[in-house]
């Protein structure tokens, strides 16, 4: 199962329809993917999906995959 946070979703409705497709697509496809977890002592650890240029901040938590935040590459860890 998968969420999304409402500023997520948000910011994927946002952008060209291909390119939401595309995002939307990845996530569908998780875990499969360019998937990294990311530094830091973070309870639950983080992951990031590459997607061209965005990128996908998501967790696994009891089997449900939330997604947090997904921005450019260059926003996104700020």
């Amino acid at each position: 199962m998968i969420n999304y946070r409402k500023s997520a979703k948000k910011f994927i409705l946002s952008q060209s329809k291909n390119s939401a497709l595309r995002l939307f697509n990845a996530v569908e496809q998780l875990p499969s993917g360019d998937v990294k977890p990311l530094q830091g002592k973070k309870k639950p650890p983080l992951y990031r999906l590459r997607v061209g240029d965005y990128r996908v901040i998501f967790c696994y938590v009891d089997g449900i995959t939330t997604i947090l935040r997904v921005d450019n590459r260059g926003d996104v860890y700020k």
